[in-house]
């Protein structure tokens, strides 16, 4: 079981939803947070509902010289989590070039840029605690995930590199891997969809993994099974049973 007390950590995307909840999860056990995402007064009213010490840093993932100057300006920290994301539905009937673009800008390269930030000094000391977050139509392809799941998947596998890179270095590593979570931007997708978790049961499922030693969940578990499935089905039952299902609504 991890020890929370006294430690600082980095919340990227720390503004609603499971961001948010995760803070109050966070707080309540001892760690200080650094909270960051694009909207400051979210920032502002949830460091002070927070019960332990939090501090406001407003910042754009999208901004590399942003995202530089806050990494610079917070001082040291025991680690970061990276949870800014955004969802845009897309079928390739529906294509959109400049919402592919914002989903791989903030989810995907967004994430490289707080990591690269902040990994130099992690590797300096020896350690730190590296969380990122994908999604379960990473694993594979489902109708209606251009943009999104590419992006999700790209995530995961750079958890997976930096998890191969690091070891023995004192720097850890850990992957979330949510389904549906009933959001504003769960919203734009099947909140309705079954196993979707309300944003503080997301929180204790992440936070009770972040408190382990292991390396990756994928939660919830029932949704995660199909998913997870699917990457040893052959193509032709694949795209028949996935077509039929149409599951649009995994984040």
């Amino acid at each position: 079981m991890r020890d929370w007390q006294g430690k600082r950590y980095w919340l990227v995307g720390a503004s609603e939803g499971l961001g948010r909840e995760l803070a109050f999860c966070l707080s309540k056990v001892g760690a200080e947070l650094v909270l960051s995402a694009r909207t400051g007064p979210r920032l502002d009213t949830l460091a002070e509902a927070l019960p332990g010490r939090a501090t406001a840093l407003p910042m754009d993932v999208t901004d590399p010289a942003a995202v530089r100057d806050a990494a610079g300006g917070i001082g040291a920290i025991d680690g970061v989590i990276c949870l800014a994301g955004t969802r845009w539905p897309m079928r390739a009937q529906g294509w959109d070039q400049e919402r592919i673009e914002e989903m791989m800008q903030i989810n995907y390269l967004g994430a490289t840029r707080v990591i690269g930030a902040v990994l130099p000094g992690f590797l300096e000391r020896g350690a730190g605690h590296v969380v990122l977050t994908g999604a379960l139509t990473g694993f594979r392809a489902v109708p209606g995930s251009i943009g999104h799941g590419a992006s999700k998947a790209a995530v995961m596998h750079l958890a997976e590199a930096l998890h191969h890179d690091l070891r023995g270095t004192g720097v850890e590593v850990q992957l979330l891997n949510p389904g549906t979570i009933r959001t504003r931007l769960g919203a734009r997708s099947q909140t309705d969809a079954p196993f979707a978790m309300e944003p503080a049961r997301a929180a204790r499922e992440a936070f009770e993994h972040m408190s382990s030693d292991r390396f990756k969940i994928n939660f919830p578990y029932g949704a995660s099974l199909p998913l997870r499935a699917a990457q040893f089905l052959p193509d032709w039952a694949y795209y028949r049973l996935f077509a039929r299902t149409g599951k649009e609504g995994r984040s």
